[in-house]
């Protein structure tokens, strides 16, 4: 029996946070409102009402240009959904740091847990980042009473944790299982979210964690060859290289002739816009125009191994190897 079904039901003292992601087409304009008006993501020289003027006003021509990709993925984002689900499998609380509708119920609840003792903050982004992780940690900061700040336990990241690689690689294999492609035949293109190169300039670890968890993973498949590209870059700066579109017009320079090419979404642990959209119908085409067959490995979601990695790192996180904040 996994260690998940084995919890569930029970108090647990944790906090799933997660970026969240808009729950139908009207949601898109607060979602992405919310994100690009959050000095975390987007640093700009501007500054108090002006910024949120001008942040707002992308937000809602950016959520009239890309409200398409969302009908062709469902018209909604898993990931609050997913997150929900593993919450409540777990008995976790959870917190959606851009969707604003769902914060002051949110919130409450945590100051409410947090006057019954210290909670476990569980970020779903097994790479810290300020944009992330960093992102909540300052939300809480700002709104959370300072006793209940106090009571916050936060574990950091995970980057190459063995229950999070672990998880991963078994995800992977029972992919490639699925489509009967031998290790030895693909190539894994690892693709984890970008950030502004100033970012990691300014002393952001996350491309850093993003490498360690690269490397761990790959240690997994010793038959198969990898590359790791960052993707989903937004605005006219420079971001963390290789970008993931020039990495697929490239894959002759380093898949070594393998056969198939698979996008493991890295920094990714739900689905969302950025691979049921971006990867499928953006960088898929790319490879297959490479020459190579080309195949997107779905990111883990709600497998059994992952809600098994979650409750552990949750429960016991004295055996865990996971960074604190």
């Amino acid at each position: 029996m996994l260690y998940a079904e084995r919890v569930s039901g029970q108090s647990m003292r944790c906090l799933l946070v997660n970026f969240g992601g808009p729950r139908s087409l009207d949601e898109i304009e607060p979602f992405l409102r919310e994100l690009l008006t959050d000095p975390d993501v987007i640093k700009s020289r501007l500054s108090g009402p002006i910024y949120r003027w001008f942040f707002g006003r992308l937000a809602a021509k950016r959520a009239r240009k890309i409200a398409p990709d969302y009908e062709l993925i469902g018209g909604k984002s898993p990931i609050f959904f997913d997150t929900e689900t593993i919450a409540k499998t777990l008995g976790a609380l959870t917190f959606h740091r851009y969707l604003p509708a769902t914060h002051s119920m949110a919130l409450e609840a945590i100051e409410e847990a947090a006057a019954k003792g210290p909670l476990v903050v569980l970020p779903m982004f097994p790479q810290f980042s300020y944009a992330t992780t960093g992102s909540i940690a300052r939300f809480f900061w700002d709104k959370l009473s300072a006793r209940s700040v106090e009571q916050l336990h936060w574990i950091r990241s995970y980057p190459d944790h063995p229950l999070f690689i672990n998880a991963y690689a078994h995800q992977i294999r029972l992919f490639l299982q699925s489509h009967s492609i031998a290790e030895t035949d693909v190539a894994l293109l690892c693709s984890a979210h970008g950030i502004p190169i100033n970012f990691v300039r300014q002393g952001d670890p996350y491309v850093t964690e993003c490498k360690r968890s690269f490397n761990a993973l790959m240690r997994q498949f010793p038959g198969a060859v990898g590359h790791l590209s960052f993707q989903s870059k937004f605005g006219p700066e420079e971001w963390t290289q290789p970008y993931t579109d020039e990495a697929c017009e490239r894959s002759h320079e380093w898949r070594q002739n393998r056969p198939v090419v698979a996008i493991v979404p890295l920094s990714f642990t739900s689905d969302h816009i950025e691979t049921l959209f971006e990867i499928e119908q953006l960088y898929l085409p790319l490879l297959q125009k490479e020459g190579s067959k080309a195949v997107r490995c779905p990111c883990l979601n709600l497998a059994p191994q992952w809600l098994d990695a979650l409750a552990q790192l949750a429960y016991e996180p004295s055996v865990s190897n996971a960074s604190l904040l």
